[in-house]
């Protein structure tokens, strides 16, 4: 029952807190979107995962990854045995860059706050790092092609340390059946990962 309670009392608290942000953050994309999008999932997920901006369909229904890029997530969770109800699901900015380009890193900068405050309001076990952009954010001057399915941990300036693993980006994989192989197999990996920070934690 107490697991409960904190559970809904995180939920709410994270709920709360993507109202705050959506009134507050100045990113500028604000503009010419339509919808925020701030994430969806568990509040007390230990899995966070973190791509890089919303696309058209994201823009339009206010939810992450709902595309085609979101089934293939789906997918993957469903080969581990999860799903999104498991895990919390964001992006490094909230709102959809125009024409679907990169985010320029004064958009990231604006919305950085707001990705701070989700990471230590969820406080997840492993942060798992979509594309370059999300790579760039928390790792950089690191390649997504050389550090994909690596954990690694991390120090962060103003967030502290955390566990990291990168994948490619779900959508690099739409159009290249070797990096849905790629993404598939280092998705598979995610398990042990947890299962040896679980014992870490214990102290075993």
């Amino acid at each position: 029952m107490g697991d409960d309670g904190n559970r809904e009392e995180k939920l709410q608290a994270l709920l709360k807190l993507n109202q705050e942000m959506a009134r507050l953050c100045t990113c500028k994309l604000k503009e010419t979107a339509i919808n925020v999008v701030p994430g969806i999932g568990s509040a007390s997920a230990r899995l966070l995962f973190i791509g890089e901006a919303p696309g058209k369909k994201e823009d339009e229904t206010g939810k992450p990854f709902v595309g085609a890029a979101g089934k293939f997530l789906d997918e993957m969770l469903t080969s581990i045995s999860l799903d999104r109800n498991d895990i919390y699901i964001t992006n490094v900015v909230k709102y959809r860059p125009p024409n679907n380009r990169d985010p320029l890193p004064e958009e990231v900068a604006a919305c950085w706050p707001w990705l701070r405050a989700q990471v230590e309001l969820i406080n997840p076990a492993l942060i798992i790092l979509l594309g370059r952009h999300a790579l760039e954010r928390f790792v950089p001057g690191k390649l997504i092609s050389v550090e994909h399915g690596k954990a690694f941990r991390r120090a962060v300036p103003d967030l502290g340390t955390y566990v990291f693993f990168a994948l490619y980006h779900p959508a690099a994989a739409l159009y290249n059946g070797s990096m849905r192989e790629t993404l598939l197999k280092d998705f598979a990996k995610i398990p042990k990962i947890l299962e040896k920070l679980k014992k870490e934690k214990q102290g075993l």
